[in-house]
């Protein structure tokens, strides 16, 4: 059950996880991830005994950004069985890079977006993400070594 203290726990977080979704979706699915992450998180059996509203939020648009993911690529693959050829490639300015970013997992592409535009350390994206600061900066090191692999071929 949505509480009042709740709506205040939304405006002190929205924006900021309104750009995280955006770094793992997308801007143009990011307020529907986070507001079923929002929705999810204040709905759930848990929220009340919740201390750590932030990271919790943070897990929850990562979770719902993980299952959009999961969707999406159901859905590309049905799409792509019945596109015709000539209609695979979009020209973009950067398709390699989008591609390449794309081809991470999601919590790769949360622990880049965390670290280069929110700017935040490996301890505070482990304690937003609920995994360690050394996870962290391994997972970072592996994302940066899997874009090169992929930018370079």
């Amino acid at each position: 059950m949505i509480s009042d203290g709740d709506g205040e726990i939304y405006e002190k977080y929205a924006d900021e996880l309104i750009r995280f979704a955006s770094g793992l979706v997308g801007p143009d699915d990011a307020t529907d991830v986070f507001s079923a992450a929002v929705l999810r998180a204040f709905t759930s059996a848990g929220w009340s005994v919740v201390t750590n509203h932030r990271a919790y939020l943070y897990r929850s648009v990562l979770n719902e950004g993980r299952m959009w993911h999961r969707t999406n690529q159901r859905r590309m693959a049905r799409e792509d069985r019945h596109r015709p050829p000539a209609e695979w490639w979009d020209a973009e300015v950067r398709p390699d890079v989008r591609a390449a970013v794309a081809s991470l997992d999601v919590r790769s592409r949360a622990v880049l977006f965390l670290s280069y535009w929110a700017d935040l350390p490996p301890e505070e994206i482990g304690l937003l993400l609920n995994i360690s600061a050394s996870t962290v900066r391994r997972d970072a090191d592996r994302a940066h070594r899997r874009l090169r692999r992929k930018l370079h071929d």
